[in-house]
Parts: C-alpha cells; sequence; structure tokens
C-alpha cells in the first residue's frame, strides 16, 4: 500500500518528481482537464441544480474520487509520485517549505499578485493560465492577505471530537463534521485556507495553483482521522433528499461512483 506524506518529509528527489509530473500533466494538456472539472462543480444552495462538489454531504467523498482520478494521472507519468499533504496547522507562514523555489514557488508580488519564483511562475513558461475566471494570464497568490492566520491545531481538533457527519438540510447551513471542516460553520478550516492563499485559490478554478491538491489532500487526511476516531458514525444521509448525494448514489462527472465506494481510503492508500 503506498503511503501519502506530509510535504515537509518528502526528499528533494520525490519534490521534483512530482513537479515534474505535475508540469507534464500541464503540457500535455490533461491538468486543465482537472480545473474544468471542479469549476463545473461549485454549486450553489439552490434547487436548481445537484449539490455534489460543495456544500454538501458529498464534498469529502467527490474530492477524495478527485483526489485519487489526480493521483493516477501523475502515477501515469512517473508510478513513484504520491500526492503530498500539507498539514497548515504547523507550516503557517509565507516562508514555510512548500513555499521554496525549489516546490511549489513563492507569494505574489505586490500590485498583481502575481508569482515570479518557482516552477510555476509566469517566467518560466510551464504554467499559462489557460482556464481562467480574471483574465490574467499567470498564478497569482496574496500569502496571508485575505484572512486571518490559517487554521490552528486546536481548531482541527474541535471539529475532528464532533461524533455526526452531516445533518439537514444538508447544505452550508447544516451542523456536523462535514461542513465545520468544509468551513461554512465553525472555525472555517477548508475554506479559510483558500483564501490565505489567495490569488486562483479563492475562485472555482482553484486547482490553477498546484497548492489546491496539497490542501484538499490534507482536508482528506482530517476525514480519514475522523473516520478513525468515529467508526460508528459514518456517511448520512443514506437515502437522500432531491439534488443531495445519498450514499449509494452515484456521484457525477463519474457515474460509476458512490460515497459508499469513497469511505475506505486504505484501499487506495494511506497516510503518514
Amino acid at each position: 500500500m503506498a503511503d501519502r506524506k506530509n510535504q515537509a518529509d518528502l526528499s528533494a528527489a520525490e519534490k521534483r518528481n512530482f513537479i515534474d509530473a505535475v508540469i507534464a500533466l500541464k503540457r500535455q494538456g490533461r491538468y486543465d482537464e482537472f480545473i474544468t472539472t471542479h469549476n463545473a462543480f461549485i454549486m450553489s444552495d439552490t434547487d436548481d441544480g445537484e449539490r455534489t462538489g460543495h456544500r454538501s454531504p458529498s464534498f469529502l467523498p467527490w474530492h477524495r474520487r478527485f483526489l485519487l482520478q489526480f493521483e493516477r494521472a501523475l502515477q501515469s507519468v512517473n508510478p513513484s509520485v504520491m500526492l503530498p499533504y500539507w498539514d497548515w496547522t504547523v507550516d503557517r507562514s509565507p516562508s514555510s517549505s512548500l513555499w521554496a523555489d525549489t516546490f511549489l514557488g513563492g507569494d505574489g508580488r505586490s500590485g498583481d499578485g502575481r508569482v515570479t519564483s518557482g516552477p510555476f511562475a509566469f517566467g518560466g513558461g510551464n504554467w499559462p493560465m489557460n482556464i481562467r475566471v480574471d483574465g490574467r494570464t499567470f498564478l497569482r497568490r496574496a500569502l496571508g492577505v485575505g484572512t486571518r492566520e490559517l487554521p490552528t491545531r486546536a481548531e482541527v481538533d474541535a471539529v475532528l471530537a464532533m461524533p455526526t457527519y452531516d445533518a439537514a438540510p444538508w447544505n452550508s447551513r447544516s451542523d456536523g463534521f462535514r461542513n465545520n471542516v468544509e468551513g461554512w460553520r465553525g472555525p472555517n478550516l477548508h475554506n479559510r485556507v483558500h483564501v490565505w492563499v489567495g490569488g486562483q485559490m479563492t475562485s472555482g478554478a482553484s486547482p490553477n495553483d498546484p497548492v489546491f491538491w496539497l490542501h484538499h489532500c490534507f482536508i482528506d487526511k482530517l476525514w480519514a482521522d475522523w473516520q478513525r476516531l468515529h467508526p460508528s458514525s459514518g456517511y448520512v444521509p443514506v437515502s437522500a433528499p432531491r439534488n443531495v448525494i445519498g450514499l449509494r448514489d452515484t456521484m457525477k462527472p463519474w457515474n460509476d461512483v458512490t460515497p459508499e465506494d469513497m469511505l475506505d481510503h486504505t484501499k487506495f492508500y494511506t497516510y503518514l
């Protein structure tokens, strides 16, 4: 069973292999397909459409499947690559290791937020913005500008202690672990990190910034941690109302996978 590691524990070679595989997918045109998929599944709390990727119980299994699909794409380039995670309760500043020029690159410059260092800087030619939400042709960041500090370990532990996965009305007003880890209630975990990074991470096209994958990998790890802490509290609802994904309902865009299929991450990977 392959392991997903904390990015801070990756070797220099592992970091290079990850970056090289990401850039290879970009050059092949495959990376932008993931951006398009994610942007298409940012759903609102209306009855106009099915909520799948966000603001619903399926937020966590949908992203688990999405991460797994991306990881397999990386492995088609280099079979040794696994997704790393960013523990933002520990690596909490713009000077943290993941923002090094040898890994994800640094902060955006003042004025327009353009990232000018690292493998995804516009000047390197590796990272054109083909899927745009703001007209900008370059990767942007504004680390720590748009919100208060990153979530703390104490805030994470408080959310992990919640015994119920989700609750009616199954949206951004719900109580329970899912909505609190997603960030519409409580200490604002997942959402706050997107805003802290800034730039494209604040949009539906957030995978334009490769840190998206490391952030969501940690969110997935937190779900795995919660599952271990609460083995008798499973995914709900089992039978869902209109526009909500139940335990055995298929999730778009795949239509061959259900939340139930995604509950046991150890079928696919483990976390170190």
